[in-house]
């Protein structure tokens, strides 16, 4: 489940938190909002950010005979 979390500081700081997000498209998933908010100060990377999707490759091979009764 993708989930943007924001905890909004007293000073007016505000963090954000992206998770559930592979790669670095969480950086396009927050660009709008982020563009909104001001100025980004620092970023901190997760595990999930070098993460890579995974795919998955099936071939099935089948054989048909038929008998001759």
């Amino acid at each position: 489940m993708e989930t943007l979390e924001f905890i909004i500081y007293p000073d007016g700081r505000v963090q954000e938190k992206v998770t559930g997000i592979i790669g670095a498209s969480c950086a396009e998933v927050t660009a709008a909002i982020e563009a909104k908010l001001g100025r980004v100060l620092t970023q901190e990377t997760t595990s999930e950010f070098f993460s890579q999707p995974v795919q998955q490759t099936v071939t099935a091979q089948t054989q048909t005979t038929c008998s001759e009764w």
